[in-house]
């Protein structure tokens, strides 16, 4: 897959555990566990927004593409 998900990096700038930001999204701590893994196979834009909300970010700085040919 060529999308990264960047949550873990993004929450550790902003120095906001999973915890929080799950009760600010109101989304289970599984399910940001997920995406915060790479693990997630779509993310809703509703979703998408809250989090950049609740991080002060914008949808770039938590979703990268990367090549084929970039991926370690």
């Amino acid at each position: 897959m060529g999308i990264i998900i960047n949550l873990d990096v993004v929450m550790a700038q902003r120095k906001m555990g999973l915890t929080e930001l799950s009760r600010e999204v109101d989304i289970t701590m599984a399910n940001l566990s997920i995406l915060k893994n790479n693990k997630a196979k779509a993310i809703r834009f509703s979703t998408l927004e809250a989090i950049c909300r609740a991080l002060d970010c914008q949808p770039g700085d938590i979703i990268t593409y990367v090549s084929e040919e970039e991926k370690p």
